[in-house]
């Protein structure tokens, strides 16, 4: 078999992107969201696989900023698209496309990749650590009040088009990008994917609907949601599945769940994706009426160890000299002196003893602070090599908030 790996061309885009669709199953997708995937590709990061005229794998990268603990926009690579055709399956071409990417990103200067994974087991060979997690929540609404904080009787609430109401919402959401770790600060284009309605996606829910809550004449807050109606022989027991909640203070908040939980015909609340800090279990009178559950959402893969490390601050001073294994990007191999605190820090190269060992994999899950260093390595993954230096330094990796990814991509 001789294959040859590209730079994604534009007359190639419909083959490329049919062989992505097959990979994960062969669903039609609507003309709506392949005109969205077609407009969000970024050609110059998107890779083929070609065996003859027949595309036999796919890889693309979205050019993103990510906040990290301290506040700062770190750019980022998202990985995404990656598929390899079964019939060409452990022949080497994700780990090509794998090697190449890589290489890429490091030569654009971004210190991290970053992806969401169909199958997690999957890109830990490749580095990438799970360093964040998404709740989802179910609320019986019938036997829950609705959440009350004083003030939110000041709140207003109007109904909008999703669409209409787009550039409002946009700038909520700006405004949050750097109050948590894992938020993506986005190009222009991905703000359709927040309203994107096909028919065909709705599962027996009805359209996409939009509150915009306003305090004094400004816009706070905004919800997205549809409402999936059901009935039996007691009368309605609707479901409202959330789509999105995005709020600038506590108030406004529960002002929307408040809203939510009241939407007549209704019964419950079903949210698919919040940080797992998240206010929502503590404005509900009993957890135990909720369903809650957790898993894996961002993965974070560190190129440069020490521009990843030196972006972000931490919770206490921190001097640890780290030895960290990459055996697939090996210019992260060998120690790195971490030196940091609320203020900045800073990483680089040293002969120094080593204190702590790792892989690049445990350094991307403890990144964001999602993950303790002392949690890694009651798993075997880090290994202590000075006493004392785990627990300060699992401190000092810590976030006040939990990072969270609020949507894929």
């Amino acid at each position: 078999m001789t294959t040859e790996l590209r730079v994604l061309r534009d007359e190639e885009w419909d083959v490329w992107s049919d062989r992505l669709d097959l990979a994960f199953g062969g669903l039609v997708r609507s003309a709506e969201k392949l005109a969205i995937r077609r407009d969000l590709t970024e050609f110059d990061r998107s890779l083929g696989v070609w065996d003859g005229s027949e595309c036999v794998g796919t890889a693309g990268a979205f050019s993103f900023g990510l906040t990290v603990p301290g506040g700062a926009e770190v750019p980022v690579a998202g990985v995404s698209m990656v598929s390899v055709q079964p019939t060409h399956r452990r022949r080497g071409v994700l780990r090509a496309m794998m090697r190449h990417q890589l290489a890429d990103v490091r030569e654009r200067g971004e210190p991290l990749a970053v992806l969401t994974a169909s199958e997690p087991a999957i890109y830990g060979r490749f580095g990438y650590g799970v360093a964040a997690l998404d709740m989802r929540m179910t609320v019986d609404t019938v036997r829950l009040a609705a959440p009350e904080l004083p003030g939110v009787d000041g709140v207003g609430l109007r109904a909008a088009d999703p669409v209409a109401a787009l550039a409002e919402c946009e700038a909520v959401y700006a405004r949050l990008v750097p109050t948590r770790p894992g938020r993506l600060a986005r190009r222009p284009g991905w703000e359709r994917i927040g309203v994107r309605d096909v028919p065909a996606d709705r599962d027996g829910a009805g359209v996409l609907q939009c509150v915009l809550a306003e305090v004094d004449g400004e816009v706070r807050g905004y919800a997205r949601f549809a409402v999936a109606p059901e009935w039996d022989a007691a009368g309605p027991r609707g479901t409202v599945r959330v789509r999105q909640v995005e709020a600038l203070d506590p108030v406004v908040y529960a002002a929307l769940w408040r809203f939510l939980f009241g939407i007549d015909l209704t019964s419950s609340v079903e949210v698919a994706s919040r940080p797992v800090d998240d206010a929502l279990p503590h404005l509900v009178a009993d957890m135990r009426r909720c369903e809650i559950g957790l898993r894996e959402s961002l993965f974070v893969r560190p190129v440069e160890v020490g521009a990843a490390l030196a972006a972000r601050t931490y919770r206490t001073p921190v001097d640890v000299v780290l030895q960290v294994a990459d055996g697939f990007c090996p210019w992260n191999e060998g120690r790195w002196r971490l030196s940091g605190d609320a203020a900045g820090a800073t990483c680089t190269r040293t002969s120094e003893p080593a204190e702590l060992a790792l892989s690049v994999r445990e350094v991307g899950s403890a990144l964001l602070g999602g993950f303790s260093l002392t949690s890694l390595a009651a798993a075997g993954r880090v290994r202590e090599l000075r006493p004392g230096a785990l627990a300060a330094a699992s401190v000092a990796f810590g976030s006040d908030v939990a990072p969270w990814l609020p949507h894929g991509f």
